[in-house]
């Protein structure tokens, strides 16, 4: 161009250049690129995700070698933060008695992703994917430039082992600085066990998906670990174990004061202990069922397998597979040209008689998979959590029967919360958990949140703004069990959204929701009928003295059976309940009876002579009848005769061992007593996660009609 700056000519690529550039990708090299689909998208989820994979690991190791877990999570603050938006570094050291690591598998496990043993087996475990604590590793290295220490101790009578490892994450190979055996190993009560050191980036702070939440939730869904918490504040303090802040017994179910098991904050630490001297139920792994099988893996085991013959590899490759179904799955996929058998071979099956045996297969009537592969929370042990927890008056739970999705076993729990010292003016709080691990974030995207959701609520007597969870004092808690969970990414954080799945975790709260709906019917009942004998009695001593003065009816008499009219009425309103909630005497408002998933907390009130109360327009003294003789005021007969024949009912049910009391819409229910809030797999309530916690009088509780006294430990 004339008088101008001369055109910049374009450089072109050719497929050769193109090529020169092109080269693998290793797969830690991606996910250092992209750590936020492992958790790790900012400085305080960072923290979490570190302690949540080592302690996974931690517990998944004890119950493989039947061992109770005792793990110690230490955080320590090496340098602050230099502003709130800023993250500063911190030193994570978890501490497990597990069986310990071999020492050739050391830097396989901790150095180099997707490595382990869960990804392949069909067993119920909290990790999977083989991903979590290199991960965890490959961060600390990238933000601090320091390496993974592990000292891990596999035999008693042997040196632990100790080593200092980095990974590459351009080959995805550990780098292993230092190696050595040393005889100073932390003492655990197995003799064996694993420490973990981890350098990094992060931020501490404390309440709703924090560190020290997600401890309380796994405390929760495992009772049977024993678990030490030291946050950084507390991480340099002399370790003398003082007494500290201390729960309540949540259920008055302890006998004296040393048998309470409680959670302690301590000066140095806090203290989750075990209430369950006993291990989950151990699990077996099973083998594929046919429904989850998709063609090209069926073509791929079809080349995989050693079995010779169809029968045999249908008998060695799937789990519910008998002589019958193999004989009508190559019956359908048999042709004119070619018959196909249980004694056909393997290597002699092309693509399309593959193809045809793969389409018979998922057209037969299969049973569905073994369920010995699922170890569920139970019942008993999510009412047991949640009394711990949350600070409430009633408590509901609901285990499903195993259901199938894409040919895997799952089986899904739930539990509510009601009452009590919950906001009744804040949506209901939401607990989920997944294999027994708590999950924190992305609750909007998780199928578990999407069920409580789509439940229709206001049949329970709760309110519900459309497209979105109730509104009232509860608190919801839903728990999934399977051999494999579908996450919706690698970090593990949300429930993938299945129809069967759905479905499932829909039916289970409303199960929960029929026993709230219940009791919420019968109490409301027994308050609106209360109120109304308020109103007979407060006008039934004028009426007498009307009656009295008209047509000169002895007072008295008229007083009586206008308050056996009244009393008979408002019958519900002296509705007597035990300690398991059940109506004494039988009425049409529907029954919680024989119900091991229910329980009913309640404050000790006044006794029923004291709540009772007299009529509030009655004849104040005595009064005259018309042969002039004083008789006693209608009112106080009536106090006494109620008194008596109340005071009768309650020493009789105490004969019976059971503890009675009188709900009527006007018993002034007692102050709560102001109380220090606990952790929540102590006794009080989900501490800084949006439940309150104000204390309540010592409650009576009674856990179905098996209570143990060794429940709480």
């Amino acid at each position: 161009m004339e008088g101008g700056m001369a055109k910049k000519q374009r450089t072109r690529a050719t497929a050769e250049t193109m090529a020169g550039k092109q080269r693998e990708i290793s797969v830690s090299e991606f996910f250092a690129k992209n750590r936020h689909l492992l958790g790790f998208d900012n400085p305080r989820k960072a923290l979490l995700t570190t302690v949540k994979e080592a302690v996974d690991n931690a517990l998944d190791a004890c119950e493989e070698a039947g061992i109770l877990p005792d793990i110690e999570v230490r955080i320590e603050e090496l340098i602050a933060p230099p502003s709130p938006s800023k993250p500063g570094r911190y030193r994570v050291t978890i501490t497990d008695n597990g069986p310990g690591i071999v020492r050739k598998q050391v830097e396989n496990i901790f150095g180099k992703l997707l490595y382990g043993s869960k990804f392949h087996r069909l067993k119920m475990s909290r990790g999977q994917q083989g991903i979590g604590i290199s991960a965890a590793g490959m961060y600390g290295l990238m933000t601090t430039g320091r390496p993974m220490v592990i000292t891990t101790k596999p035999k008693k009578n042997k040196p632990a082992h100790h080593l200092e490892l980095a990974m590459d994450t351009t080959r995805n190979k550990p780098e292993v600085t230092v190696d050595v055996e040393t005889d100073e190993f932390f003492p655990t009560s197995s003799g064996t066990g694993t420490r973990v050191v981890i350098e990094l980036e992060g931020r501490y702070v404390r309440g709703k998906a924090s560190v020290e939440a997600y401890l309380e939730q796994t405390a929760i869904a495992n009772p049977h670990a024993h678990i030490v918490f030291v946050p950084p504040e507390k991480a340099n303090e002399d370790p003398t174990l003082e007494a500290g802040r201390e729960g309540t017994d949540p259920a008055g179910m302890a006998g004296s004061p040393a048998d309470i098991v409680r959670t302690t904050e301590h000066e140095d630490r806090i203290v989750y202990p075990r209430t369950v001297e006993e291990l989950p139920p151990e699990t077996v792994e099973i083998k594929p069922h046919p429904y989850g099988v998709e063609l090209g893996n069926f073509l791929r085991m079809l080349k995989a397998t050693s079995e010779k013959q169809l029968a045999g590899f249908f008998k060695r490759e799937f789990c519910r597979v008998t002589p019958a179904v193999i004989k009508e799955i190559t019956k359908k996929a048999s042709t004119k040209d070619k018959t196909i058998t249980g004694q056909t071979y393997v290597s002699t099956i092309d693509h399309a008689a593959a193809e045809r045996i793969y389409k018979a297969m998922q057209e037969a009537k299969l049973r569905s998979p073994p369920t010995d592969c699922l170890a569920p929370i139970g019942v008993r042990t999510l009412l047991a959590g949640l009394l711990k927890g949350v600070k409430a008056e009633f408590y509901a739970a609901s285990t499903r029967n195993p259901a199938v999705y894409r040919g895997n076993p799952f089986q899904i729990e739930a539990a509510i919360a009601y009452g009590g010292d919950l906001p009744a003016d804040q949506p209901a709080r939401v607990i989920r958990f997944a294999n027994r691990v708590p999950l924190l974030y992305q609750q909007s995207a998780c199928c578990a949140f999407k069920s409580v959701t789509e439940t229709s609520w206001k049949n329970y007597g709760l309110s519900q703004p459309r497209g979105s969870g109730p509104v009232g004092p509860l608190v919801v808690m839903i728990h999934m069990a399977s051999v494999w969970v579908p996450f919706t990414s690698e970090s593990k954080e949300a429930i993938a959204d299945y129809d069967e799945i759905r479905k499932e975790m829909k039916l289970a709260l409303q199960e929960c929701g029929r026993k709230l709906g219940t009791y919420v019917r019968r109490r409301q009942k027994m308050k609106r009928e209360g109120e109304r004998r308020e109103v007979f009695e407060r006008y039934i001593g004028e009426i007498a003295k009307s009656c009295h003065a008209l047509v000169g009816v002895d007072t008295a008499t008229i007083y009586e059976a206008l308050m056996k009219q009244a009393r008979r009425r408002t019958e519900i309103a002296d509705a007597q309940l035990d300690e398991d909630g059940r109506i004494i005497r039988d009425d049409s408002n529907g029954k919680l009876d024989d119900d091991d998933g229910v329980i009913i907390v309640r404050d000790d009130g006044p006794g029923p002579e004291e709540t009772m109360g007299t009529s509030r327009g009655g004849l104040k003294g005595p009064a005259k009848s018309n042969d002039g003789n004083e008789h006693s005021s209608p009112n106080t007969g009536a106090k006494s005769r109620n008194k008596t024949r109340r005071g009768s009912r309650s020493s009789g049910a105490k004969k019976k061992g059971l503890t009675k009391k009188p709900v009527s819409g006007k018993s002034p229910r007692p102050k709560p007593a102001e109380a220090t809030p606990t952790s929540l797999a102590g006794t009080a309530s989900l501490k800084r996660g949006g439940i309150k916690n104000r204390g309540m009088p010592k409650p009576r509780v009674k856990l179905g009609a098996k209570t143990e006294k060794g429940l709480f430990g």
